[in-house]
C-alpha cells in the first residue's frame, strides 16, 4: 500500500480482503443452491449426476449416471477453468451434451465453483 494511505485505511483495506473467501463459501452454497439445486445435489444423483468431488474429477465419471455420449467421450477434467466455461455455456465446450443451464454470471460462476471446490 502506498505510504500517503493513511494506517486505518490500510487496516480496513486488508481486513475486508481477508474476510472475502468467508462470504465466498456462503454465496457460493447459496448460488448452488439455487442456480444448480433443481437438477443437481452434492450426494445424490437427480436430473443431473452428483456434483460431491466433481473439482478435479474426470468428466462423465459417475458410474450411476447416464451421461451423453459427447460428455463421454470429451476427456475433460473439471478444472476451475473447465467448470467456467462448462457453467458459461455447457454447448459451448461439449457441442450436444444434454445440459441447456448456463450462469450468466461470471462472479457467480466463481463463487459456484469455489464451493464446489470445498466438496472434493
Amino acid at each position: 500500500m502506498a505510504a500517503g494511505i493513511p494506517a486505518f485505511a490500510r487496516v480496513v483495506a486488508f481486513s475486508m480482503m481477508v474476510s472475502a473467501p468467508a462470504q465466498t463459501q456462503g454465496n457460493g452454497k447459496a448460488l448452488f443452491a439455487k442456480r444448480c439445486g433443481g437438477c443437481h445435489a452434492l450426494d445424490r444423483d437427480k436430473e443431473g449426476p452428483r456434483l460431491h468431488g466433481v473439482y478435479g474429477r474426470a468428466a462423465a465419471a459417475v458410474d450411476s449416471f447416464p451421461y451423453s455420449t459427447p460428455l463421454k467421450n470429451s476427456r475433460l477434467i473439471w478444472t476451475g477453468e473447465n467448470l467456467d466455461k462448462w457453467l458459461a455455456g455447457p454447448e459451448n465446450l461439449v457441442r450436444d451434451n444434454d445440459m441447456a443451464f448456463y450462469v450468466e454470471s461470471a462472479d457467480e460462476r466463481r463463487e459456484i465453483i469455489q464451493f464446489l471446490k470445498q466438496n472434493p
